[in-house]
Formats: C-alpha cells, sequence, structure tokens
C-alpha cells in the first residue's frame, strides 16, 4: 500500500494478513507470521507496517530496520554480538546483514521502518 495523504493506524487492532515463513527459518515451535505494509516509497526502499510472530524460535537475516514493540515478549540474538529482551513499548535497531535468532515468548506484534540496500 502507498498512501499520498497522512493517516493514523491503531497498530494494536489492525487486521494483518498471513505471510508464511520459509520452513528453513523455523528453529524451534510452530511459529506463524502475519503483517501489513502500511506505507511504501516509489522505489521500493522504504517500507513501514505491522508485523506479528507467534511463540517459537526463527532465524533471520535482518534489513536496516527500527522497530517498537507494541505487545509480546521476545528475545532477540544477534550473531557475534548482543541478545536483547524486548517487550511492549521497547524501540529496537536491527542494522542490514544481521544475523539474528527470535526466540518469541509471548505473540509479538511490533509497527517497523525498514531501509533497503
Amino acid at each position: 500500500m502507498t498512501s499520498m495523504s497522512s493517516f493514523a493506524v491503531h497498530v494494536p487492532d489492525a487486521d494483518l494478513e498471513p505471510d508464511p515463513l520459509d520452513p528453513s527459518q523455523i528453529l524451534a515451535g510452530s511459529p506463524e507470521v502475519s503483517g501489513k505494509v502500511l506505507w511504501e516509497s516509489a522505489d521500493g526502499r522504504q517500507v513501514r507496517g505491522i508485523w506479528q510472530i507467534t511463540p517459537g524460535t526463527v532465524g533471520d537475516t535482518e534489513a536496516d530496520e527500527l522497530f517498537v514493540v507494541v505487545s509480546g515478549r521476545a528475545t532477540i540474538a544477534v550473531e557475534g554480538g548482543d541478545t536483547f529482551d524486548v517487550g511492549p513499548g521497547d524501540a529496537c535497531v536491527l542494522r542490514e546483514g544481521d544475523r539474528t535468532v527470535w526466540t518469541v515468548h509471548e505473540t509479538l506484534r511490533k509497527a517497523y521502518q525498514i531501509t533497503l540496500g
């Protein structure tokens, strides 16, 4: 979705669409992902939206991202770096190329801004 005007969305109640994980990303459990793109730049390099994941453990390679957790809890381990425990109200910055393992303890919903290289 690309919007030419300003808008507001109530993130906790927003309807999301299924966005299946690549099975190779699932390390434990049966996590399910859903999301919604709220805005995308004309060149596709900037994306803003909402993302949700149910409990389980997944591996990922990150984009340049800032997100704020709206609900739920997870532990994010950055390969060769820090481990973060995130929950409601926490902001997190991930760098492009970071390899991460997400252990989701409670269904996590976040609002994000991604910049693609």
